[in-house]
């Protein structure tokens, strides 16, 4: 009796054992699900206005636990993929072009690979960072209004010297926060309306795709780190990428893309200083 009764007890043991791992498989597969949701959801709420979506990945992966090691190579690579479908979405649109994208690029990329060698605390970069793009944030939304007429009046060539220097900047920043650097940039040529809304999205694209790769080199070159989880997520957000580069190219208004903008730089900011 009491051997059988011990029987018993193991058989409830292993049960419990057997349900208690299938409820943790079950939880990390809705986990999974839901990290794909929302990967797909920024890619496109970013590709939309030329970005790539590098600050939403970072958020996602930083709230589920990815180590820092993990994160920004991850962000990178998410980056690049996003940011080579908008370019190629805005030119074919007719609004990239060679003249309004090279002279960002001469000084953006290679001080991006030195930026993403580069391993800053976070508490000295984040929150100037963070005030940034909340300024940014501010001006955006002053701009709105205006948006067509300031379109109306930008050039259709940026200025060459101020477009030179200020790609050199963007791009250490954006090598060291692991971000692709069009997220200070469009702000930035849209607060001087250096070009108009649609072309700030586009430019947005090419540097995030050049800075993005060059600081993924750099980072690759001092810690190399991917998750196994990495292709499922370049399909989710290529796919946001292909439908917000499809809105932002072809369909929304510059007022509705500034607006957006202007949250993407709020959200950003925020999380920068409070994080």
């Amino acid at each position: 009796m009491d051997r059988c009764r011990h029987c018993r007890d193991d058989r409830r043991d292993v049960t419990e054992v057997g349900e208690t791992r299938t409820l943790q498989e079950i939880a990390v597969t809705l986990w999974d699900i839901a990290l794909l949701a929302i990967f797909c959801v920024v890619a496109i709420l970013y590709a939309s206005v030329g970005q790539a979506g590098g600050t939403g990945y970072i958020a996602a992966m930083g709230l589920i636990g990815f180590a820092p090691d993990v994160i920004k190579p991850t962000a990178l690579a998410l980056n690049i993929l996003v940011a080579a479908i908008g370019c190629v979405r805005f030119y074919r649109a007719g609004v990239l072009t060679w003249r309004i994208c090279y002279p960002f690029a001469i000084l953006g990329a290679p001080f991006s690979l030195i930026g993403g060698a580069v391993n800053l605390p976070s508490a000295i970069y984040q929150p100037m960072v963070g005030a940034l793009l909340l300024v940014a944030a501010f001006q955006m939304v002053r701009s709105v209004g205006g948006a067509d007429d300031l379109d109306a009046r930008a050039p259709s060539e940026p200025p060459f010297l101020l477009s030179l220097l200020a790609g050199g900047f963007i791009g250490f920043v954006s090598g060291v926060t692991g971000v692709g650097g069009g997220i200070f940039l469009a702000p930035l040529v849209l607060t001087f309306s250096w070009i108009a809304t649609r072309q700030s999205a586009a430019v947005s694209a090419m540097f995030n795709l050049l800075n993005s790769a060059a600081a993924f080199a750099g980072v690759w070159a001092t810690m190399p780190a991917l998750p196994r989880e990495l292709p499922l997520w370049l399909c989710a957000v290529g796919v946001g990428g292909f439908v917000g580069s499809w809105l932002g190219a072809l369909r929304l208004p510059p007022k509705v893309m500034r607006m957006i903008l202007s949250g993407l730089l709020l959200v950003a900011g925020a999380r920068m200083i409070l994080r």
